[in-house]
Formats: structure tokens, sequence, C-alpha cells
């Protein structure tokens, strides 16, 4: 997994409350147990006008004009701000797989479901709680100035804007020091890698007949 330490990024703004999973990624991509190549279906329904359908080439389909990822001054964003509730409904992990293959590694809303908020931190993706009020000045300013980056400091737990003003939020420190040293569940149990083999050859010295 990729560390998160600091982002300056573009932002994309979702101005919905109640985004649930299935917008993020519709049903029929679950067939797939890959990490990758979920970009180009994120909030499927919502960005084109025909049905997606796994592997299916997206270049020519057609797109919604008004759905914030097709307008070409949020292209390349890896800040996304969200409202109320974000990543509700069920807890497939594709969720935040397609928002990272899409290249969004910062999520900022006043609330989030927990089990996304949780398969977030898994995989790489920061999750920023701020205030509703703080929420409203980002997505006026989003709106108002195109081009408009953020930049997030995990380490100083801040959001810093283009014009100095900063929020902070609050995070788990477990889950800060997996994220800024990039690791996962699997990273974790790397890290002792040496005292699990140690144990697994003194166990079968001790049990053979188990092996």
């Amino acid at each position: 997994m990729q560390a998160f330490t600091t982002l300056n990024g573009l932002v994309v703004p979702m101005d919905r409350a109640n985004v649930d999973t299935d917008a993020i990624i519709p049903k029929q991509f679950l067939k797939s147990i890959k990490r990758t190549g979920y970009g180009p279906f994120l909030f499927d329904e919502w960005r084109y006008e025909d049905v997606g359908q796994p592997e299916m080439d997206c270049s020519n389909r057609p797109k919604r004009g008004d759905f914030v990822l097709n307008q070409a001054r949020y292209q390349g964003a890896q800040v996304m701000l969200a409202r109320e509730n974000f990543g509700c409904g069920s807890s497939r992990e594709h969720a935040p797989w397609a928002i990272l293959d899409y290249g969004v590694s910062c999520v900022i809303a006043p609330s989030f479901a927990d089990i996304f908020y949780n398969n977030c931190f898994k995989n790489g993706i920061l999750p920023v709680v701020i205030s509703d009020t703080e929420m409203d000045v980002l997505f006026a300013e989003t709106a108002a100035i195109e081009g408009y980056a953020l930049t997030v400091d995990l380490d100083a737990q801040m959001v810093m804007t283009p014009s100095g003003q900063s929020f902070s939020f609050e995070v788990d420190d477990f889950r800060k020091h997996c994220l800024l040293h990039g690791l996962d569940d699997i990273g974790l149990t790397l890290q002792d890698a040496a005292s699990i083999k140690n144990y697994e050859k003194k166990r079968q010295q001790d049990a053979p007949w188990l092996f």
C-alpha cells in the first residue's frame, strides 16, 4: 500500500448527501476481486448514459455532461469533497478501490459510513472529517475557483486552502501510523515475518504429527 503523508491535489466536489457504495461502484463490478481497473467505472450510473459492464471499454461511452467527473476543470482530481454519510449502503471494498484507482486518495466529508471509513484506511485513502460549516467553505471556494487545490497534511492533521485558511481533523493514532508508513493488514503482518517463521519452526519440532 502506498504511504500517505502530504497531498496537494486538485479538488472535485461531490455535493450530495448519503452517497452509497452502489452509486460509487455498481453491483455488476463486484464479480472481480482485483483491486485495480475500477477507476473508469467510478460512479458509473451517474457518469455515463449507458450501463457499464466489467472489462468494458469506456473510451467511447456516452457521458453525462453535467456530472462533475466529466467536467474538464476537475480532471486529474486527487481530493474529493462529499456531504454527510458518504459511503453508506453495502460493505463492498470495491468502493474505495474504485475511488483510489480513479486517482483520489483523500475524501473530505462531515461524516462517513463506518465500514466505508474503515475500508479507506485499509486501502491507502485518507477520509477526513470536518464540520458542515467548514465543508460549506470548501464547496463554495471549489465552485468559485477553477483549479482549486487543497493541501492535506496527515502528520499535522490539517487541511489547508490556497488562501492560507486551515482546518484540523482527528484521526486514530494507529490508523495514522499505518497510512504514514503504507501499511495495510498484510504489511503489518509481514513486519513480524521472522517471528512467525520461528514459531512455525518450533511448532513443527514440538508437534511434528501436525505437519
